[in-house]
């Protein structure tokens, strides 16, 4: 096993950040289907900075794993540099190649931060009717 495995082993049997926030100023929610993974993150923000994030879910060591290690890396961030993180991004943290399978799930946590902080209707790119 190497490195990035036991430290993804770690986030999923030890998760960071892992619980729920009262009154947060964002929550939301999302599933994969497709392998029954669900995470749901709230998160606290003044003045334009992540302050608190929770997360709490269910699914895969990598769907849970990617939820914990990006709670930490976001955690007293501003949201417009948050706004900029990628799947490269993702990836690069989870420090492991990802099947097209095992991708949905790595980036589940990501796309429940950018649709909270987005507002489902606006999508980085797409402007609002």
């Amino acid at each position: 096993m190497n490195i990035y495995e036991e430290d993804i082993l770690d986030h999923y049997q030890n998760p960071s950040n892992y619980g729920d926030l009262e009154n947060p100023d964002i929550s939301y929610e999302e599933d994969n289907p497709l392998c029954g993974d669900k995470i749901h993150m709230d998160l606290k923000i003044e003045d334009g900075i992540i302050e608190d994030i929770r997360f709490h879910g269910y699914g895969c060591t990598i769907s849970q794993a990617a939820a914990s290690m990006l709670t930490e890396e976001i955690k007293g961030k501003p949201v417009e540099e948050v706004k900029k993180l990628t799947r490269d991004d993702i990836l690069e943290m989870l420090g492991i190649p990802l099947g097209p399978v095992r991708l949905k799930c790595g980036l589940l946590a990501l796309k429940v931060l950018k649709a909270g902080i987005y507002g489902i209707k606006e999508w980085p790119g797409e402007e609002e009717d």
